[in-house]
């Protein structure tokens, strides 16, 4: 059987540490065809260091050279362009989080993967981890009733990177981006909801299905930062359920720097909580429901190894789940731009999209 062609759009630090090294590891089924990003010297390395056919500034090249995947990782000011015309040339498409700055252009994208039949993931990685996955089964298959208040908390270590003066440390230092992708809301959307918290709505929409509606939010932008570093947020959420969501942008330099990200459920029936940085796990259902799974050591640690993964499986028809569709990566989206909207105004945002 021929071999999956592959195209990236924006061959940044992330792409390069993470993304790249995941496909090839697909070597067998995936072809590296096409590479498309700025500056010339930087796009001639990765093309010779990763083996593509064709390196070119302009992504409607990679397009041109006929691609049947294709990783999106520009800036997200483009994603909506990019993607939208990867899909339209016939290829099946990861898309680096956030999805999009506007929730019409991520309704788009929905919009036309569901009409072209093409393949659409978001870059969730937490969502295809074991933790996860566990986390997952427990909510579908117990669950804990109708929600009706939800917690959300994230920290780490993004102030450096949202400040300009430095990058996230696990990113490729040779591929490091310019800071204006990060500290820019022309290119970026924002600062820390839009870099981060796009993670944390990802998988609390995914392990509990809600839907926003409605969100007042404070968003602080210390040591004179173009973005804001910090977020506090009250949700309101289709069905009646509220609850409250913050993130902050710790330091590079204060520890181990794990991710913290804590998410606890009350419904009426149970509750559930999940801890991405004390790994953690719990689900109580009345009566006697109450289930703690063993975890294994660092089983909460951030890696993006299950979306490329997915994205060649499902385009060579594997039948595997998708868990960061295109309309999880929407409903983020959605909260997200609703978040920006109440800060600037100071009043309680509405989600008015489509929002299935």
């Amino acid at each position: 059987m021929a071999k999956l062609r592959l195209g990236v759009i924006g061959a940044g630090s992330w792409a390069v540490a993470s993304h790249l090294p995941e496909f090839a590891k697909r070597a067998d089924q995936v072809e590296f065809v096409a590479v498309a990003r700025k500056g010339p010297e930087l796009l001639k390395k990765i093309q010779l260091d990763w083996g593509f056919e064709h390196a070119s500034e302009d992504y409607l090249d990679v397009l041109d050279a006929g691609v049947d995947i294709c990783l999106i990782a520009s800036p997200t000011g483009f994603h909506h362009e990019h993607a939208k015309a990867a899909m339209e040339s016939g290829a099946h498409v990861l898309v680096e989080k956030p999805m999009t700055i506007r929730p019409d252009d991520a309704w788009d994208l929905v919009d036309t993967s569901e009409r072209l039949s093409r393949h659409l993931l978001v870059s969730f990685g937490w969502n295809y981890q074991p933790m996860m996955r566990t986390a997952k089964r427990l909510m579908d298959d117990h669950g804990v009733g109708q929600i009706e208040q939800l917690m959300l908390h994230m920290a780490s270590v993004t102030r450096e990177l949202l400040l300009g003066t430095g990058a996230y440390p696990d990113a490729s230092p040779e591929a490091a981006p310019e800071s204006r992708t990060w500290t820019d809301p022309s290119l970026s959307g924002g600062g820390y909801a839009m870099a981060q918290l796009t993670h944390a709505l990802g998988v609390a929409l995914w392990l509990t299905g809600l839907r926003g509606a409605e969100t007042f939010a404070f968003m602080s932008a210390p040591d004179s930062a173009n973005v804001e570093l910090h977020d506090a947020v009250a949700l309101r959420f289709v069905g009646g359920a509220i609850g409250t969501m913050d993130g902050g942008s710790a330091h590079v330099n204060a520890g181990d720097n794990k991710n913290q990200l804590e998410l606890r459920v009350i419904g009426s029936e149970g509750q559930f909580q999940l801890d991405l940085e004390r790994e953690a796990l719990w689900l109580f259902r009345a009566p006697d429901t109450n289930i703690r799974p063993q975890l294994e050591p660092n089983a909460g640690l951030y890696d993006c190894i299950g979306p490329p993964h997915a994205l060649v499986d499902l385009a060579l028809g594997e039948d595997v789940q998708n868990c960061s569709p295109g309309w999880l990566g929407a409903r983020t989206v959605d909260i997200l731009d609703a978040c920006y909207r109440s800060a600037r105004s100071g009043a309680v945002a509405t989600i008015e999209t489509k929002n299935p």
